[in-house]
């Protein structure tokens, strides 16, 4: 089970008003195994949110799958932000996600269906339950949209493995684009080091801010620097002049 660093609805803020869902508290459900999220999140919980999520992951377990037009465990996924509170809401629904043995149809079915709190739980819960690239797809959804949670929940430790190099970049450079901080890029510095294409689209995207008076993002000079190439120089357009 991956414990890789991570990411993280409404278009541009959390459920608690946080921008791009940073900072928000609560217990994160992309790092930890199942089993010390529940720890984790139970200990936060108050006794009757804690009975519920009991209960709810009971009936997850015993009736997997699809049961009629609509499985048990997903209603479950429906009421997790009522029953838990906004900031536990994205564990709770991984927990069921995990205990229901949801494969990758299932996956796929609530995440078409669902809010965009249901799909942001999908997405957490990838790597904890699909071990191939076969829910690539889904990723790859969420990071054509303009909601910056779906953008930085599509880019955990499922994405980290299983994008190729030019998906992956472009999904880097889509942060930048739309604000998502870079830190919520799972083994982003692992994939970063040495990629020169990488390196050359931030120098490049660098180039056109520059050129067009705009300030370049700090979080652009991090990730060139996780390269290992030098940082542009103000004002120099770079070899390509415009983005990849």
């Amino acid at each position: 089970m991956s414990q890789q660093r991570a990411t993280h609805a409404t278009p541009t803020q959390g459920a608690d008003g946080d921008p791009a869902g940073q900072g928000r508290r609560g217990t994160d459900p992309a790092h930890p195994a199942p089993a010390d999220l529940r720890a984790a999140l139970t200990a936060e919980l108050g006794g009757a949110a804690r009975a519920w999520l009991d209960q709810a992951l009971d009936e997850a377990a015993a009736h997997p799958g699809t049961h009629g037009p609509i499985s048990v465990w997903e209603l479950r996924l429906a009421e997790a932000g009522r029953r838990c509170g906004p900031a536990h809401a994205d564990a709770a629904r991984v927990l069921v996600l995990h205990a229901a043995r949801a494969d990758t149809e299932a996956l796929s079915r609530v995440y078409s269906q669902g809010t965009a709190d249901e799909r942001r739980a999908v997405l957490h819960a990838l790597p904890h339950l699909v071990p191939g690239p076969d829910a690539l797809p889904l990723v790859e959804d969420a990071l054509r949209t303009n909601d910056t949670r779906l953008v930085a929940a599509a880019l955990g430790p499922y994405a980290a493995r299983h994008l190729d190099a030019h998906q992956w970049r472009h999904a880097v450079l889509k942060c930048l684009f739309t604000g998502v901080a870079v830190d919520r890029v799972a083994d982003l510095a692992d994939r970063a080091r040495g990629d020169g294409e990488l390196a050359r689209m931030l120098t490049d995207y660098a180039a056109e801010r520059t050129a067009a008076g705009r300030t370049v993002p700090e979080d652009l000079h991090r990730v060139l620097a996780l390269t290992g190439s030098e940082p542009p120089a103000p004002g120099n357009a770079g070899p390509h002049g415009k983005e990849s």
